[in-house]
């Protein structure tokens, strides 16, 4: 054994590993930060396979079911589905992002039933009734009618039975218009994630581009921007967004995406205009200017890259703002439209109906939600921020 090799190998000490690795290792041994990763990555999965995992399926996740309005959890329903004429079915799904966010075109009414009996080539129902809905009739249906063929009295009834007639629980009870509250949840990840995602984009490619120009050119210029970025730091963010929804005149949910994202701009323009006043006079930055790179190339292809790991813990950080906003302004009408199912705009609905039986679980449900997906962006950024740092240890 010499000089730190053993059988002509080198030792472990004398491995060399890429700065990712011990980022890697940092973030990896984080608990904290990985369980607030993975709750992420189980909101995603649920936001992109959307109506395939909801318990309530069908439009009417999104839609009222008026007689079975505020039950609590754990509710079950007999369900009847009537087919809607091709002339009443909604022509809103036309729109990729309509279809995304409310679900497809509903092709059926479902009316919730109390029992049901099938007499020769018909079904007698009984209505559902609670404590909220109008007293409604018995009513009788042609079996053809529902199952949408001709066939025999036992053909039709099976597959009326099999097609028509469902069993569904309501894990988490209905809310006010009779609509499945776990499905809303779910479907709520979309508008979340969404937001955060568009915001997060918005403020990066300004915030990097105005703090790099600032940080880089200097002068004159530098203090414009500056002062840009200290008259917009000086406002409060939802007022911002209040502003700019008025000027764009319009309500709904790109509206939401849009004014979110351009009141978080600010926070990147100062990491990068600080960052970028730190590495303008590096020597490898003199080097380029000498070989004659124009200045475009400097910052994008050799500076910003030097800020990747700040750049990365406040997108986090933003991330977590932008849910926040959007819940914020969703709970004061000004976000997100009915009937989407905001968060915000689900804590709004339950608000409302405080002091009832209802109201404490339509108000906590959407609340926590909102709070678990904000704090697991926060211990991501926290576990962000201390991988990137060289001063913390690294667990063996």
């Amino acid at each position: 054994m010499a000089g730190g090799v053993i059988s002509g190998q080198p030792s472990a000490a004398a491995i060399a590993r890429p700065p990712g690795y011990y980022v890697r290792q940092r973030l990896l041994q984080n608990r904290p930060a990985m369980a607030g990763l993975g709750f992420i990555v189980l909101c995603t999965l649920i936001a992109v396979l959307g109506y395939w995992v909801l318990p309530d399926n069908s439009p009417n996740a999104n839609n009222s079911l008026v007689q079975l309005q505020k039950e609590p959890p754990g509710f079950q329903a007999t369900i009847l589905r009537l087919p809607l004429p091709e002339a009443a079915r909604s022509s809103a799904a036309d729109n990729p992002l309509t279809t995304w966010l409310h679900g497809r075109a509903p092709r059926y009414q479902e009316v919730p039933i109390s029992s049901y009996r099938f007499v020769g080539d018909s079904l007698f129902t009984e209505p559902y009734r609670n404590h909220s809905a109008l007293a409604d009739q018995p009513r009788r249906y042609a079996l053809t009618t529902l199952a949408g063929r001709a066939g025999s009295a036992a053909e039709l009834r099976q597959a009326v039975e099999q097609a028509q007639l469902i069993k569904r629980t309501y894990w988490l009870g209905t809310d006010k218009a009779g609509r499945d509250e776990l499905s809303r949840l779910l479907l709520g990840t979309r508008i979340s994630l969404g937001i955060g995602l568009v915001a997060v984009l918005i403020s990066l490619v300004l915030g990097m581009t105005i703090g790099a120009v600032a940080g880089y050119v200097g002068g004159w210029l530098d203090s414009l921007l500056l002062g840009l970025m200290t008259v917009v730091w000086s406002i409060p963010g939802i007022m911002l967004v209040i502003a700019i929804s008025l000027a764009l005149d319009s309500k709904g949910v790109w509206t939401s995406f849009v004014a979110v994202g351009l009141t978080m701009w600010v926070d990147v323009a100062r990491v990068v205009r600080g960052q970028m006043l730190s590495l303008r006079e590096k020597t490898f930055v003199e080097a380029g200017r000498v070989l004659g790179l124009p200045q475009s190339r400097l910052i994008a292809r050799h500076l910003l890259p030097n800020m990747t790991g700040p750049l990365i813990v406040i997108a986090t950080s933003n991330f977590a703002a932008a849910i926040l906003l959007e819940a914020g302004l969703s709970f004061l009408g000004l976000g997100v439209q009915p009937p989407a199912p905001s968060w915000g705009l689900m804590v709004n609905e339950g608000f409302q109906l405080l002091g009832t039986e209802a109201g404490l679980w339509l108000t906590l449900l959407p609340g926590l939600a909102i709070s678990l997906l904000v704090l697991s962006f926060n211990l991501l950024g926290n576990g962000l921020r201390d991988a990137y740092d060289p001063k913390t240890p690294l667990n063996s």
